[in-house]
């Protein structure tokens, strides 16, 4: 492919694309510049694999109706992963939310013909305002407050297709570069841009890029970590299912700032549908002589191969990861020294992960100034984050550094779930430490993080309300990261069971005064000696719930109680004689006969035979049983 060819596909598919930017295209234009009326998004990321009978249910009408100028586009993901499957269509910008196969078919019915109307009733709510008039969906809470770069084409474009990458926007950088950039030109601008690893250690890129040059070496290697092992994360997982290309754009540019020729992407097996969507990307991109030999005619060589993980959360450590891509068993190496020196097959390597790779073309394209026009002084640019939790708006979302966390749970997120109050936040995953009410006016950037005992890590944020047990919270993350513990090292391998075992012992209501100074003199030893991160920042959860939440430790040690009422081993059931009504429901439904009294009158639980098992709370109409 030539440049002239690169300019000749963005001008042709220009109208669709733009369309899908909500920029104010008549239909009519729509059809005279492109062929077609109406575009229909359809999200078939992991988290809408559901859509894939939708999509079926829509092709099907469409062709029932004869709509042969409709475009049905199988995008990624939108984001707001809680109303799945999410279907778009365009110029309109209508908003469908919970497509059923049964709505595509009224959809097509009623909106999708020649002079239909939109389908109301399947808006997204707040799409629609207390007086009827529909709103652009980017104008609704859970948009209008985010600035997608790392996610600007995913939910935009056919992942499957690079002319729409293309069209959109990849490998406008890479063009740039090779033609009119040197290879110090692109490293300054990228560390002008003050652009961190969203990987979790926050490293400025720039100056990673910059130390692999220098290096010695007659090879030099561009690694991508795909390997997202954190619980409740999906950020990187999004972008590759969107938009493969905007990775594979970036590890070229690398490659040519820092004189490589290499380049592998290390991705879980457990994605087999961001695997695919690479595979197939990497194919066209060789095809079109976007990878490979003489790039674009410019003389540059650069490929990139896939590699695929076992799912060992260890991997995610650098120089494990580079282990497993030369063959050997997933393991840690010590440092110094650094990849940057000495990383795959002990070259110089530059790894960064997804997210990181994404914000390259942006970046190169707009200028490091625009970039750092976002974002704080030392966190610049935007961070994606998968939110979860007690949330009503679970979904994938993308926020200029510094953003409060407030903004991202009250107005981003909708808020706590079922009306229940924010109690915790916890950021970084099993590396990272939880954040309290008292700070949810916390900006999220990677120095205000730290400095209250968390950390930004890659992207994960579980929102948590009263009903969580902090205690067993940290016990949660224990139980993996004791597992997932390679066991080079005695401090992980050791200190990992030791908290492990604490912890469990005190939501059995069999802790001890002393086991919260053992908790502590672990957790440091650990931090301090442990051969990876992986190690040295297990302790994390435990010490920041400690910290923050101490009082609810000290209720299981000498009350032995759990204050979440979630630690089965301190619960007891109660049955309130004002409320039961003698249904004798529970009484039937408990397995061990545990409950007892006559029909219409008040019922009683023997403690003592009792296994706690909820099921008398879940068959009681009435609100009768209590936990304490």
């Amino acid at each position: 492919m030539t440049r002239e060819e690169l300019a000749q596909i963005r001008n042709d598919l220009a109208d669709l694309i733009n369309v899908r930017r909500l920029v104010k295209t008549e239909a009519e234009k729509l059809a005279e510049n492109t062929g077609y009326r109406k575009q229909v998004l359809i999200c078939l990321g992991s988290g809408c694999t559901s859509a894939s009978a939708v999509c079926t249910q829509l092709e099907i009408s469409l062709r029932e109706l004869g709509l042969d100028d409709v475009l049905l586009v199988k995008t990624g993901c939108f984001g707001l992963c809680a109303l799945g499957p999410i279907m778009i269509v365009y110029p309109d910008g209508a908003f469908y939310t919970n497509v059923t196969p049964e709505d595509a078919k009224r959809i097509a019915r009623i909106h999708l013909v020649k002079g239909g109307t939109v389908v109301k009733e399947k808006l997204y709510k707040d799409t629609v305002l207390d007086n009827g008039e529909v709103i652009p969906f980017t104008e609704a809470p859970f948009y209008k407050h985010q600035t997608r770069i790392a996610l600007r084409n995913c939910g935009l474009i056919t992942p499957d297709d690079i002319n729409e990458a293309i069209a959109a926007g990849d490998y406008l950088a890479l063009e740039k570069v090779l033609f009119e950039m040197t290879p110090d030109e692109v490293i300054s601008e990228v560390k002008t841009s003050g652009l961190r690893g969203r990987g979790g250690a926050g490293f400025l890129t720039g100056l990673k890029w910059e130390l692999t040059k220098k290096a010695d070496g007659d090879e030099k290697y561009i690694c991508c970590n795909a390997d997202e092992g954190d619980p409740g994360a999906f950020m990187d997982r999004a972008v590759l299912e969107g938009d493969p290309h905007s990775v594979l754009e970036a590890m070229t540019i690398a490659g040519y700032a820092v004189g490589a020729h290499e380049g592998y992407i290390y991705v879980r097996a457990e994605y087999p549908i961001a695997v695919h969507k690479l595979t197939v990307a990497i194919t066209q991109a060789r095809r079109a002589g976007l990878l490979g030999k003489d790039i674009l005619g410019s003389g540059f060589d650069f490929d990139i191969f896939v590699r695929l993980g076992a799912g060992a959360f260890v991997c995610g450590e650098e120089t494990a990861l580079m282990t497993s891509i030369e063959g050997h068993r997933g393991e840690p190496r010590p440092r110094p020294p650094f990849s940057a020196t000495c990383g795959l097959f002990s070259k110089p390597t530059v790894l960064n992960n997804v997210e990181t790779w994404a914000n390259i073309n942006p970046i190169i394209t707009k200028g490091a100034n625009w970039f750092r026009s976002i974002g704080t002084e030392k966190s610049t640019g935007t961070k994606v984050f998968a939110l979860v939790g007690k949330i009503k708006n679970v979904g994938l979302v993308e926020v200029p550094m510094g953003t409060p966390l407030r903004t991202i749970i009250y107005d981003v997120g909708g808020g706590i779930e079922n009306g229940g109050t924010f109690k915790a936040a916890q950021t970084g995953g099993p590396s990272g430490g939880c954040i309290p009410a008292k700070h949810i006016d916390i900006p999220m950037d990677f120095d205000s993080l730290v400095s209250i005992g968390s950390m930004m890590g890659s992207g994960g944020l579980i929102v948590m309300d009263e009903s969580t047990c902090m205690v067993d919270i940290a016990k949660f993350y224990l139980e993996f990261t004791a597992d997932e513990s390679c066991g080079k090292c005695t401090p992980c391998r050791i200190g990992t069971r030791r908290l492990l075992e604490i912890l469990t012992r005190i939501t059995e209501g069999k802790g001890e005064e002393s086991d919260i100074r053992k908790i502590r003199d672990i957790s440091a030893h650990m931090q301090s000696s442990a051969l990876c991160a992986l190690g040295q920042s297990a302790p994390n959860p435990v010490i920041s719930t400690l910290t923050h939440f101490e009082d609810e430790y000290t209720a299981h040690i000498r009350d032995k109680k759990c204050p979440a009422c979630v630690c089965k081993s301190l619960l007891s059931y109660h049955i309130d004689p004002t409320k039961c009504r003698g249904c004798t429901l529970c009484a039937r439904n408990c397995p061990v006969n545990a409950i007892t009294g006559t029909p219409k009158n008040p019922h009683e639980i023997d403690t003592s035979k009792c296994i706690r098992c909820g099921q008398c709370m879940a068959n009681c109409s009435f609100g009768a049983i209590e936990k304490r």
